[in-house]
């Protein structure tokens, strides 16, 4: 994990080319005192962080990213507010890379939709 105590995996459910996670949020963590004191914000690299991390965990391949062809952010996600997001991750692995296409939602808002391409490193 690259950011320490970020987050926690509470379920990691994988079917086939799909992911579900649930991950919960540490509303504490130094990450949210600088974005942004008094009104914690997630960092949207925090969260595609998550995804690769997430991908790597159902792939068992160590991932880097090298293509976000389509990232839209649709709703703010503040920690102490809404701790828990739900990811779900459909995967393709075609021969040196790994494409991933992502929704994250807390409740019933979708917060944020992920098309990307990691290349495979080992």
């Amino acid at each position: 994990m690259l950011i320490e105590g970020l987050y926690t995996v509470e379920d990691f459910k994988q079917e086939d080319q799909t992911v579900h996670a649930t991950v919960k949020l540490n509303a504490a963590h130094d990450v949210f005192k600088g974005h942004f004191p008094g009104n914690p914000v997630m960092p949207g690299v925090c969260m595609i962080q998550i995804i690769k991390e997430l991908t790597e965990q159902a792939t068992g391949k160590t991932l880097f990213l090298s293509v976000a062809s389509n990232i839209k952010f649709m709703a703010i996600i503040n920690p102490e507010k809404n701790d828990v997001v739900q990811l779900t991750l459909t995967i393709s692995e075609e021969d040196t890379t790994v494409k991933v296409k992502n929704t994250t939602s807390f409740e019933e808002t979708l917060a944020l939709k992920l098309s990307a391409t990691f290349n495979i490193l080992a």
